[in-house]
């Protein structure tokens, strides 16, 4: 599990959440657009975000963070530029999914959850992503990587590291 950090907002952070906020205060359901698009901007939803659209919007902050846990859109941690997702789904597990995981953990020195310290990878473990014919499966940024092996880490890693 990621360590939860005390995030510093910005004057300029704040006034683009505000208005953001001001685009949906006056809108029956305004919660869920709001975070959405706040989110959007800030890239993630840490408790701090979060306190300022329950004073704007005078819902509790309880409530908000309920809605920002329960749907899985939502991220109250920072992403990497690159979110490498290894399908831990049945068909990718049994095919080795798991070792994948352990080896994009020990080139990246992230574990599944966390970002890398200098932001360019967040690494998630999920469910099925539907693509069990190619199992074992990774998918990053959108980009689908099927019929992994250990061996193929390396260079996945290095084609992104390389990328800026």
């Amino acid at each position: 599990m990621s360590k939860q950090r005390k995030v510093t907002i910005t004057d300029q952070e704040r006034s683009k959440i505000l208005e953001i906020i001001d685009k949906y205060r006056n809108d029956q359901g305004a919660l869920i657009p709001t975070l959405h698009d706040v989110q959007e901007y800030f890239g993630y939803l840490p408790i701090e975000v979060q306190q300022i659209i329950s004073d704007e919007l005078n819902i509790p902050l309880a409530e908000i963070y309920g809605v920002v846990s329960f749907y899985a859109q939502f991220s109250t941690q920072p992403k990497g530029k690159y979110t490498i997702s290894v399908c831990l789904g049945t068909a990718c597990y049994v095919k080795g999914a798991g070792k994948i995981l352990e080896k994009f953990e020990s080139i990246l020195g992230v574990n599944a959850g966390e970002v890398s310290e200098d932001g360019m990878f967040g690494i998630e473990a999920c469910r099925c992503i539907g693509a069990c014919g190619l199992a074992p499966v990774v998918n990053i940024n959108g980009e689908v990587y099927g019929r992994l092996v250990q061996a193929d880490v390396q260079g996945i890693c290095d084609k992104y590291s390389s990328a800026e």
